[in-house]
Parts: C-alpha cells; structure tokens; sequence
C-alpha cells in the first residue's frame, strides 16, 4: 500500500529530516508515528499526502507514484478544518461538494466518484444527527472531531492520514474516539496511519510503531504490538510494558535510535 523507497528531505538546505529513509506498509494496517517534537512526524505525513515532495527517492501509494495530493487519500488535521459558517452536516458535505464541482476527472476525484453520496449514514454512525444544524462554535471538540472524521470517512478513502486529531481532547472523550476510529479503521478495511506525539495513544492505536527520532532519521525503527487485539488493552500489562520500552526508547530525544 506505502512504499517509501530512499527519500530525502530537508527544509531550506538545513539538515535532512529524512536521509536515504524507507518504510513500507501493506493495506489495511493500522500504523501510529511516535517520536519527540521536531523529528519529522508531521512531515512524514505531509509527505503522505501528497502535499510536500521529497527532494530525492519516491514514494508510492497503491503502486502509483505521489506526486500530488491522491482522491483516495482522507487527511484529518489537529485543527479539524472546519468551516466555522457551515454547519455540521454542511461541514461533512464539504468534500463531497468540492468532488462534484471538479468531476470525475481521476485526478482531484476518483474516476468512479457517483456525487448523490449521502452523508446522513455517517452523522448518525457517529452520533451528530442531533447537532447537524449546529455550526463548529455552538458543539464540543469531540463532535467537532467526529464531524472532520464524518466529512473524511464520506469519500470513501482507502488510506487514513491522521494528525494529532485527539491531543487537544479530555481523556474521556479521545479514548472514546480513538477506540471508535480503530472499530471504523477495521470495518473500512483502511489502511491508517496516526501521528502523535504520546507514548500511550501510540501503543493503543498503532498495531505497527514507527518510531522517528531527531533528525536525521536514516534507519527504519518499527515496533509491532500484536497485543492490542486484546479485549480491555488499556489495562492489560502487555500495554503497560509496551509503554515502558517505548518510554526508553525515546529517551534523550531517541538518541537510542541512532546507537
């Protein structure tokens, strides 16, 4: 699904994010990125989606080369993106409005795009019937987050990008919906991948850890958590000492990585 052949990328001529980097990941898996601030976490992602190239090296999606933005691709920011004039069923719309002006052209839009989609099966999936015609200011961050994942999950993506979404949630409200997009991630068979920058979000969501370290990040650091199938995982010592070895991991910046 992701193949990340021998990228380089640096900002301004400043030292390489990413040196000679590679990393793959097959459909359907559900991959979180874990790292400290500045590592290049979010600019991986971007890189993803097609909105930053790398200076050297390919990536690949699907087999096919990203060198823009990809219809199938869904990106969810930490900010959400809403419209603050619309409302949240004019908010969940919003892409699939935005595909219909362009048409089924293969390049902004899937070539098999049908722009009668309805979006009423997921507010009610996601429990935002009730607030469809509130707008992002009258509804709480969780909603709002719901409604970006509602307006995301409408044009049917094949690959989840994910950017911090919960960080700015109470604890209640981001367990619920990071245990919500790993129930959509397995009954959309998507391929997802989940920035953050929390040791804990990333053992409870990513069934695959990419762990990122200061740059320049050069070598491929994964590590699998086969135990997050397991019922009550947030409780469970396995987590517990996944949590711990990634805790050790990421000491000194992740100065470990580079031993």
């Amino acid at each position: 699904m992701i193949e990340i052949d021998s990228i380089t990328y640096a900002y301004d001529q400043g030292t390489p994010v990413f040196l000679n980097y590679s990393w793959n990941a097959e459909r359907g898996d559900a991959w979180a990125i874990l790292g400290p601030s500045g590592c290049g976490k979010t600019t991986l992602l971007y890189l993803l989606a097609g909105l930053r190239l790398p200076n050297s090296g390919r990536i690949l999606i699907d087999g096919q080369l990203v060198i823009r933005p990809r219809p199938h691709t869904g990106l969810i920011l930490q900010d959400y993106g809403l419209l603050p004039w619309s409302t949240v069923r004019q908010n969940a719309e919003l892409g699939i409005r935005v595909r219909s002006f362009y048409g089924p052209d293969g390049k902004h839009t899937p070539e098999d795009f049908k722009p009668d989609i309805d979006v009423e099966p997921w507010l009610d999936r996601l429990g935002l019937v009730p607030f469809a015609d509130k707008y992002p200011s009258q509804i709480s961050g969780g909603q709002r987050q719901r409604t970006a994942i509602a307006r995301t999950l409408a044009l049917r993506p094949d690959l989840l990008l994910m950017d911090e979404p919960f960080s700015s949630l109470d604890a209640p409200t981001r367990e619920n919906l990071q245990n919500l997009s790993l129930e959509l991630q397995v009954e959309q068979n998507l391929t997802m991948v989940i920035v953050t920058h929390s040791i804990e979000e990333a053992a409870m969501m990513g069934r695959k850890i990419l762990v990122l370290g200061y740059p320049p990040n050069t070598q491929t650091v994964v590590v699998e958590n086969p135990g997050i199938k397991q019922p009550d995982y947030r409780h469970a010592v396995d987590y517990l000492e996944l949590c711990r070895d990634l805790r050790g991991m990421l000491g000194d910046g992740g100065a470990a990585l580079k031993a």
